[in-house]
């Protein structure tokens, strides 16, 4: 039995490109080169059928560290609480006051991005944030 190496994280959505756009401008992922014969994914976009253009988009860690985030239409709303969720983890190693600096500072940069904040999760020693993407789609600032 082979163990995995790689995996894709997909995101549920109404406008894909534009929530990648939003992620990569979070994690400083970036968007790969459109395919081979493509001058750009515009270009790329503009070949699919009328139903298949702007139905996905992607992009990914330029580290090859992270997952990939894989962006679908979808043609529901989001209606409850994500059953999964990401970290974007900017306080680790720090506690207290510290931690919570680290992250209020990067709330502060989400939210012009089109990110909501959502609530404060605090007990003096440990904290996040949790928040919202531009689709409503929750994550934490931890």
């Amino acid at each position: 039995m082979s163990s995995i190496k790689q995996f894709q994280v997909t995101f549920d959505c109404a406008e894909p490109e534009r929530v990648a756009r939003f992620w990569c401008e979070v994690l400083g992922y970036v968007v790969p080169p459109p395919p081979e014969g493509f001058a750009t994914w515009d270009d790329f976009d503009r070949s699919q059928s009328p139903e298949d253009q702007g139905s996905w988009f992607a992009c990914s860690d330029p580290s090859g560290v992270g997952p990939r985030l894989f962006f679908q239409r979808v043609p529901e709303g989001k209606v409850v609480k994500n059953r999964v969720h990401l970290d974007v983890r900017v306080g680790t190693g720090l506690v207290g006051e510290e931690r919570l600096a680290a992250l209020e500072a990067e709330c502060a940069r989400l939210i012009p991005l089109g990110a909501v904040r959502v609530q404060l999760l605090y007990d003096g020693h440990d904290s996040c944030i949790v928040m919202q993407d531009i689709e409503g789609n929750e994550f934490c600032i931890d």
